[in-house]
């Protein structure tokens, strides 16, 4: 009998709850997968609360990797026995489980040399560092970069791509330890933002200029930093809300603060088009596969501790990226 996560209703992690599913056939355009790994993201929390609404009962997760076992009617993207790995949103809710039916048009065939565990680890962060890096901002040697949330999965991606580009990373994080962890992937400079001012530190860093452009995945508690640190017509790339929602604010005052730009981008807009999904996932395995970009799985969790993995990431304790191994 196949396993899942799954929730019957909205609320902390003690929602979570390790069930017998029954699995049953491809329909058309479906094929059934075992999983090997399955990712554990930020944004899992934000189904398990209600943030993003879901029918109820629902199963939990986005992101995972493993072997076809069976397609159905249509289906020519993949054949069984294919390694693949996948992400999405509600198309592809469901992860955490040992087997499913998914839809094939999400999936992607693993390269050679890139495991089952490192493609649940890096689908969606590497496929969100590969749209920030090659279709956000048309970077320069030189240009720099203020990273919140330095030592996070995408963090640890972003800085390694940006070292490879000729760019200088200032990241930001909670602990010495995750600074360090930061600097190992490519942050020239970070910031501790639990007792550092972040804007007035970026300033001297960047003889009072400011940054090219702001990653800003933590939101509510990193805003009023980021619109302080950002030059004269930079870019604001609002692309997550760890901490909570950027509270509403009055678009004059990107006028008081040096007229940035802004905007607030979902993978599933870079990743509609099958066409530029290949080549934004060919560009990041690629690097993986090289060595040019190392995938940081620090956390290894079994299936039925996703509440205990769902406490870590929400407390912040976890760094780089996490997997359920199953």
């Amino acid at each position: 009998m196949a396993k899942a996560i799954r929730f019957h209703e909205t609320g902390g992690p003690e929602v979570l709850r390790y069930e017998d599913v029954e699995v049953g056939e491809p329909g058309p355009g479906e094929v059934r997968l075992r999983h090997e790994a399955v990712g554990l993201n930020f944004a899992d929390t934000y189904f398990r609360s209600g943030l993003y609404p879901v029918p109820l009962p629902a199963g939990m997760g986005v992101e995972a990797a493993g072997v076809v076992e069976a397609v159905g009617k249509g289906v020519t993207n993949v054949a069984a026995g294919d390694r693949v790995t996948y992400t999405g949103f509600i198309n592809t809710l469901g992860a955490y489980s040992t087997e499913r039916l998914c839809p094939a048009a999400p999936l992607i065939k693993l390269p050679e040399g890139i495991s089952c565990a490192t493609a649940a680890a890096m689908t969606m962060r590497g496929l969100t560092s590969a749209y920030l890096m090659r279709r956000i901002y048309d970077f320069k040697p030189g240009d720099t970069i203020l990273l919140h949330a330095a030592a996070g999965g995408v963090g640890l991606i972003v800085s390694q791509w940006a070292k490879l580009l000729g760019l200088t990373v200032i990241g930001t994080v909670s602990s010495e330890a995750k600074a360090e962890v930061a600097r190992a992937h490519g942050c020239a400079h970070t910031i501790n933002y639990s007792h550092e001012d972040v804007a007035a530190r970026v300033r001297e860093l960047t003889d009072g200029v400011g940054v090219n452009v702001v990653f800003d995945s933590v939101g509510k508690d990193t805003f009023d930093a980021t619109l302080n640190s950002v030059k004269r017509r930079g870019l604001i790339v609002c692309v997550g809300t760890a901490s909570g929602p950027i509270p509403a604010f009055n678009p004059q005052i990107l006028a008081m603060k040096g007229s940035p730009y802004l905007t607030r981008p979902a993978l599933a807009d870079y990743i509609a088009d099958p066409a530029e999904k290949a080549d934004l996932a060919a560009e990041i395995f690629g690097h993986v596969a090289a060595g040019r970009i190392s995938i940081e799985i620090n956390q290894r969790y079994a299936l039925e501790d996703a509440a205990q993995a769902h406490r870590d990431v929400e407390s912040r304790k976890t760094t780089g990226s996490s997997v359920f191994v199953i």
